[in-house]
């Protein structure tokens, strides 16, 4: 554990939790995840799953968590999917999207009153789309060379597995500026203000009483540091260690997973000392 910036925990009123590599990988749930839930319950701290990957629904996200044994509804997740078609239906409300994702992600912004198609777009939507085709990808260079508004669900490179990486939406972007020259106008997810403001809104907070927990350095980790919130980094995922001696984003505290930092805070709690 380290805390080089000395931002306490005091106070903290909910976590942003990340999912991928921070809860669970693949269908397993990592060491500490059910104690470090518990322990928020038991002293009144909220929490809200917060993830990049687009690929499924909050509706399936708690499906899944429920299943590993977690309680979780779909109001208790935000993906970058719903943040956004949340931000698109701000500014361009029904307009005619072409989404590059899975039927969830298409459903999302469907739900959102938006008309999927690939014909007269007026934007693309590039979201991590796990049932990625040629064809797909070819369309897509082909509006975003044409110069209609291009936006990216997040910008995660690669999403952790239990067999190790797999490709996310970042390969994909890097694929469509070597065709196009382009990148997205906007890219929505962590580590973007917007995450931040749709969780503070959900939660019914301000953002200041808010902490993001992670195992990505430039996603959930630089949303922390963007926003001048702690960021807890865990170790159970993307990074390890020696990779925060060349990385500009830095956190205030460091464990090995959930579970040591469950474990820290409840001598905290137990104490009444300022973690």
């Amino acid at each position: 554990m380290s805390n080089p910036n000395n931002k306490t925990l005091e106070r903290v009123s909910a976590y942003l939790l990340d999912m991928d590599g921070t809860v669970y990988l693949d269908g397993h749930l990592l060491n500490g995840a059910k104690s470090f839930l518990k322990l928020l319950d038991a002293h009144h701290i909220q929490h809200l799953f917060l993830t990049n990957n687009s690929s499924r629904s909050a509706g399936e996200y708690a499906d899944k968590l429920t299943a590993m044994g977690i309680s979780a509804s779909q109001q208790d997740i935000l993906t970058s999917g719903d943040a956004t078609a949340n931000y698109l239906r701000q500014i361009m409300p029904g307009a005619r999207l072409f989404v590059v994702g899975t039927r969830s992600l298409q459903s999302i912004f469907r739900s959102h009153g938006f008309i999927h198609t690939q014909k007269k777009p007026d934007a693309v939507v590039l979201g991590f789309d796990t049932s990625l085709t040629y064809s797909k990808l070819w369309r897509l260079c082909d509006l975003v060379r044409q110069g209609l508004p291009y936006y990216a669900t997040h910008p995660d490179i690669n999403c952790p597995t239990m067999a190790g990486y797999m490709p996310d939406i970042g390969a994909m972007i890097a694929f469509v500026k070597a065709s196009t020259g382009r990148e997205p106008d906007l890219i929505i997810g962590k580590p973007n203000y917007t995450m931040v403001e749709s969780g503070s809104r959900i939660l019914n907070l301000p953002v200041e009483s808010l902490a993001v927990v992670g195992d990505r350095l430039y996603t959930d980790i630089a949303m922390g540091n963007a926003v001048n919130i702690p960021a807890v980094l865990v170790l159970s995922g993307e990074t390890k260690r020696e990779d925060l001696r060349d990385t500009i984003y830095q956190p205030d505290y460091v464990f090995k997973d959930l579970g040591e930092f469950a474990g820290y805070l409840k001598g905290y709690y137990s104490t009444g000392d300022t973690p």
